[in-house]
């Protein structure tokens, strides 16, 4: 008998300080078999997501090599990989930024800094 898939997520921010911070508040989840997956740029973000197939991204906006909007424009549209959730994950908090983020196809659109404890929940929602 085969086993279940195990489920993946991916923390992309160019801020190594983030990305730990992130990892350490989802880290709960690997006990059940979830496999944390970073990246600190929008290009090795993108490749990784197409050969990874994650089920929850959390993508920070302003990264080098190709913005976050643009990473989760091309997963959602030009890939169309619905099945990813994307949480565009940025310090950028103005209305337009929700916009441009809602446009290219974010899930959801969260501000930091963020609730470790609702950052988890989220997780466990998205992957249950």
């Amino acid at each position: 008998m085969a086993n279940p898939p195990h489920k993946k997520i991916l923390i992309v921010d160019d801020e190594a300080f983030i990305r730990l911070l992130i990892t350490q508040t989802l880290e709960d989840l690997e006990d059940l078999g979830v496999e944390i997956l970073t990246a600190d740029n929008g290009v090795d973000a993108l490749a990784q997501i197409q050969q990874e197939q994650p089920n929850l991204v959390f993508l920070d906006v302003m990264i080098p090599r190709m913005s976050g909007f643009d990473v989760c424009r091309s997963v959602k549209h030009d890939l169309a990989m619905h099945d990813v959730y994307i949480v565009i994950l940025t310090a950028k908090g103005q209305e337009y930024d929700r916009l441009v983020s809602q446009e290219a196809g974010a899930d959801i659109y969260m501000t930091k800094p963020f609730d470790p404890d609702e950052l988890l929940e989220l997780a466990k929602t998205v992957l249950a």
